[in-house]
């Protein structure tokens, strides 16, 4: 039958691909997206005339780049590198120092996002403190200045420097019972911070959720006993109730949240500090929304009168952003490499000079970035023609894919886009939070990508330089030639 035969042909383009995958590491993608109508006329003959994107997604724009500032900062460090908007990183800042409260807030930012130490300086400047999510990142950021009992710990790993750390002001949030005992044996009758999973998450995807049963971050709610046990044993004053559900959350969950982590401090008579964590969406493509913290703080606030007219305790909130406050604030700037096809019944696929080995956010969550062409000459900028393509990073991993389907890594996806030509810029906007901080660095022996600061007059400040290649393998030690023979 006809659909047998289709199912033939689809088995042995799938064979094809297979056999002529190379060396490369990885999976066969899913295909996603068909071309348009009279695509394979226009894609055979020249790569650069792929099929016009009309019926795909809106073509993204540019944040706060311009295409005049984004072929500077290729011109100051290169290709791939971050860039950061000074503008925006004050007005987010400015935004989360407001949020509601009613007996104080102490904003922690979730250095974990964007530990960059000029970016640390800038929020420490307009009064911000820090969340750290290791003892390293603890050292980091006092290594940049920022002084240690400005920053709060809560880890999975409890390293041993806590040890040393805390006697200078570091403030420690147990995430476990054992951490709760280990810190009673090394400071008994000090204060303390719990971190309580309080039964509920909410993440932009699973992987992004730390709330709930499945989540084995913090101290399970109902284990609150044995939290009290512990710090009775060792003379531990429980001074903070931390609460985290998870990155992208749903604001009606957080504020349910809320309303739960009041019900712990309870447990707590001394406790006088409530942190209720971060996970503000941040909308990075054009039809997304963002959590608007005067809204989803009010009904917070609330809360916190009613507790303080329930119970006499006036409890101080502290909230730690990240994304909120980094994610638009940041894009990568890349050059287009290479534009090949996979034929009639394939597609139009953009190379870049970055990949998961500076945005891994596509490739781990399937999380959407805008990817926006620049012409590298200006003369070209008033130029409207677009086409569909995919888009892949440099790595030789088939799952090193910036144009994915939306919470599906595995499967690619065109994205309408303005026609590119090779040796124009792409940028991958979107990419202040998580992405310079969690990538696979090094992978096929890439170097780190730089980091640059853009400012109010658009002028470029790099703040991290690329890393040399020889600084790669500089802790690798040669043996003995004898030890093979």
């Amino acid at each position: 039958t006809c659909l047998q035969e289709v199912g033939w042909c689809s088995m042995l383009r799938l064979l094809t691909a297979l056999v002529f995958a190379g060396p490369c590491l990885g999976f066969v993608p899913l295909l996603r997206g068909p071309l348009a109508p009279g695509a394979s006329q226009r894609r055979i003959p020249e790569l650069r005339m792929a099929a016009t994107a009309t019926s795909i997604a809106a073509v993204e724009t540019l944040k706060f780049l311009t295409p005049d500032s984004a072929r500077a900062v290729r011109e100051t460090v290169g290709t791939p590198a971050y860039a950061y908007h000074l503008p925006t990183l004050k007005e987010n800042a400015a935004a989360v120092l407001a949020f509601p409260h009613a007996y104080g807030l102490t904003p922690r930012f979730a250095m974990k996002s964007c530990p960059n130490a000029a970016i640390l300086q800038l929020f420490s400047s307009m009064g911000l403190h820090f969340d750290a999510s290791s003892t390293f990142e603890v050292r980091r950021a006092m290594a940049a200045g920022i002084p240690p009992e400005n920053l709060s710990l809560s880890t999975q790993e409890l390293g041993p420097d806590f040890e040393n750390l805390v006697p200078l002001g570091l403030k420690i949030n147990a995430c476990s019972l054992q951490q709760l005992r280990r810190f009673g044996e090394k400071f008994p009758g000090s204060e303390v911070g719990i971190r309580f999973n309080p039964g509920l998450g909410s993440g932009g995807t699973g992987k992004t959720n730390v709330g709930g049963p499945s989540s084995s971050f913090g101290i399970w709610h109902e284990l609150a006993d044995d939290v009290a046990a512990i710090a009775e044993e060792f003379d531990l004053k429980v001074v903070r109730i931390h609460t985290h559900i998870g990155s992208g959350s749903d604001p009606a969950v957080w504020q349910r949240v809320s309303g739960m982590s009041l019900d712990l401090v309870r447990r707590f008579p001394d406790v006088s500090i409530l942190n209720l964590g971060g996970g503000y969406k941040v909308g990075r493509m054009s039809d997304e929304g963002s959590t608007d913290l005067s809204v989803v703080g009010a009904p917070v606030k609330d809360q916190f009168v009613a507790f303080a007219e329930e119970t006499g305790r006036e409890l101080h909130l502290e909230i730690e952003p990240g994304t909120f406050l980094v994610a638009n604030a940041g894009a990568v700037v890349c050059s287009v490499q290479d534009k090949v096809t996979t034929g009639s019944e394939g597609h139009t696929f953009l190379k870049l000079d970055a990949g998961m080995t500076d945005v891994l956010r596509p490739s781990l969550y399937g999380a959407q970035h805008p990817l926006v062409v620049v012409s590298s000459e200006p003369s070209r900028d008033a130029d409207e023609s677009t086409e569909s393509v995919v888009v892949v990073g440099h790595c030789c991993e088939s799952g090193d894919l910036l144009s994915c389907a939306p919470g599906e890594p595995e499967t690619i996806d065109e994205r309408a886009m303005k026609a590119a030509m090779c040796g124009d810029l792409l940028v991958v906007e979107g990419s202040g939070a998580y992405c310079s901080a969690m990538s696979t660095k090094n992978y096929n022996s890439f170097p780190e990508a730089p980091e640059v600061l853009v400012d109010d007059a658009g002028a470029v400040h790099v703040i991290r330089s690329r890393q040399p290649l020889e600084q790669i393998y500089s802790n690798e030690v040669s043996l003995d030639p004898g030890l093979f023979a």
